[in-house]
């Protein structure tokens, strides 16, 4: 039985205040053994999030790391830095790198190598366009950057990892993909896993689903045999409702 993940991402939003909020909502829900919860604020107050947060049971995690482990990279955040922080888990392949700031799958493969270097659970985002969706390439695209992605991971590497299935027109955007068409990606994603490695990694590997998640719809994706949690947005900074989707999943 794999355990349920759920996954809030701040991006560039949050404070210490909401830190502390977030912390009187959700602490005294965690339970380790069904449901692990992570917080991805930004860089900045991952720090603070995590002093606090680890007495309650709750993971921080980071929502991007570079690629290289030290150097003249003005404004990045190496993996390294990231472990001094206490940071377990981090974001890579989100659709903003991507799109936004230009990430490619090989770049994203190297970041996944160096989080693994240091310890630390990479989230690798997949997922398509509207357009790849509508002229049916989504299987093809999705195996692609996994295939990509994961290149450099042996099986024993790949469990450490967690599969985000992020379809990038349900980002943000308030639209929700289908509970049946989630499950039945997870179990694409899932079977590639298997060819990456062998059936029995596969299994235990967590798949989650993010676009527009919210305390309204989770009990209906949850309720699909594949998906294994949630990449939680815009209602992870709202403390009541990330309250309430914990609430559902406990």
């Amino acid at each position: 039985m794999r355990t349920k993940l759920i996954v809030g991402n701040w991006k560039m939003n949050g404070s210490n205040f909401l830190i502390d909020r977030v912390n009187d909502a959700i602490s005294s829900k965690v339970d380790k053994n069904s449901l692990e919860i992570v917080i991805c604020p930004p860089d900045v107050l991952i720090y603070y999030a995590n002093n606090l947060f680890q007495k309650s049971g709750i993971f921080v995690g980071s929502q991007n790391v570079h690629s290289e482990p030290n150097g003249a990279f003005t404004g990045e955040t190496s993996a390294l830095l990231l472990r001094e922080c206490g940071i377990n888990w981090c974001i890579v392949g989100h659709s903003e790198r991507r799109e936004i700031f230009g990430e490619t799958d090989d770049l994203i493969c190297k970041k996944i190598e160096i989080l693994i270097e240091h310890n630390i659970r990479p989230i690798l985002c997949v997922g398509e366009t509207k357009d790849q969706r509508e002229s049916l390439k989504y299987e093809e695209v999705v195996v692609n950057q996994l295939r990509k992605c994961f290149s450099k991971l042996n099986s024993t590497l790949l469990n450490r990892c967690v599969v985000a299935y992020e379809p990038v027109w349900a980002i943000g955007t308030g639209k929700t993909a289908d509970p049946e068409q989630v499950n039945v990606m997870h179990k694409i994603i899932r079977n590639e896993l298997a060819s990456l490695s062998n059936r029995k990694n596969s299994e235990k590997m967590q798949i989650i689903y993010g676009g527009s998640v919210n305390p309204e719809n989770i009990k209906e994706l949850m309720s699909m045999e594949e998906i294994d949690g949630a990449l939680v947005g815009g209602a992870s900074i709202v403390p009541d409702k990330f309250k309430e989707i914990v609430d559902l999943l406990n």
